[in-house]
């Protein structure tokens, strides 16, 4: 047995790609997607039929790329059994109603592409805006997937809201915490990305909150396996292959049974509360704050990537 198929009777496996030849070669369950990872398959010459589509249809650049986000979208879900992730611009996440109306716009999208919102996850930023309007979105059965989730403030902020799904990031807890040491790795079993999912999990499952708890931005397999367990894993099709590629059985890590006996006290969180866990942890701050500069930036260079192509297309 592969790890990736032991792997595969402890946790759901995710794809974390918009290539979607890579998907339907690897047949995860779900898939996510991000404006990066829709940057890079956009501009793969596979891919472009579908660029030229969203361009074709007309409309200013918001349209467009939001008309692309879910030809994507509909393209994966021909591939996969369950559902997508589709991210709200990073710009928007200080705006709680603007990420309401634009997650209600993407939802209508894929409404009239012929897919139920059930499967469809809308990804927005956990800032306690971002968190306050998936809490809505929830509420008129839009459900949601909160990305860039570093602290555990954050983590008990989304499963109070109750939103179906949170995506703590390992890999860049990770990188934080090594280039603050001034190390050129840290030891898995040492691995604070890892220490935070698994805290995580263990505060739900210890109080019974319906939100599941999704492992994300891995850097290596190591961190993949020690998360053995969790509801779900997203994993690259690169470390994905990795997995595949290596024998051998991987044992659940985490267990309900363990996190119900774990100690982790139940921690009452309001506004100021939020606010100031987040401001308290300097790299949870660091990392959602260049989180959303990043994303922001990938939506960026594919507006102007996309704009570039309608020009052309305007001049030909």
């Amino acid at each position: 047995m592969n790890q990736l198929t032991a792997l595969q009777q402890h946790s759901v496996i995710v794809a974390d790609t918009g290539d979607l030849d890579a998907i339907a070669r690897l047949k995860p369950q779900d898939a996510t997607t991000n404006p990066s990872l829709i940057l890079q398959a956009a501009k793969d010459a596979r891919f472009r039929p579908l660029v030229d589509a969203a361009l074709a249809a007309g409309g200013d650049t918001e349209v467009v790329l939001d008309r692309l986000f879910v030809a994507f979208g509909c393209e994966i879900l021909k591939r996969i059994p369950g559902r997508v992730s589709t991210e709200v611009p990073a710009r928007l996440s200080f705006n709680t109603d603007a990420t309401l109306a634009r997650a209600q716009s993407l939802i209508e999208q894929y409404e009239t592409a012929g897919i139920a919102r059930e499967r469809v996850l809308i990804k927005v930023a956990a800032t306690w805006e971002g968190i306050r309007a998936a809490e809505r979105l929830e509420k008129a059965g839009i459900h949601c997937n909160l990305t860039l989730l570093f602290g555990f403030g954050q983590a008990v902020a989304c499963a109070e809201a109750g939103v179906t799904l949170i995506s703590p990031f390992v890999g860049r807890i990770y990188d934080w915490h090594k280039t603050a040491r001034g190390v050129a790795d840290i030891a898995p079993e040492e691995d604070p990305g890892v220490a935070s999912v698994t805290r995580i999990y263990q505060y739900y499952k210890k109080y019974d909150y319906a939100t599941q708890v999704m492992g994300a931005s891995f850097r290596k397999t190591e961190q993949i396996v020690r998360l053995a367990g969790c509801d779900l894993l997203t994993i690259s099709p690169e470390l994905l292959d990795k997995l595949a590629a290596t024998e051998g059985d991987v044992p659940a890590r985490l267990t309900v049974e363990a996190a119900r006996a774990a100690d982790a006290p139940r921690i009452p969180l309001d506004e100021a509360g939020f606010r100031w866990m987040l401001n308290d942890d300097a790299m949870a701050t660091d990392r959602l704050a260049d989180g959303i500069r990043r994303f922001d930036a990938d939506a960026r260079k594919l507006a102007e990537f996309v704009g570039t192509l309608g020009a052309g297309r305007t001049a030909a």
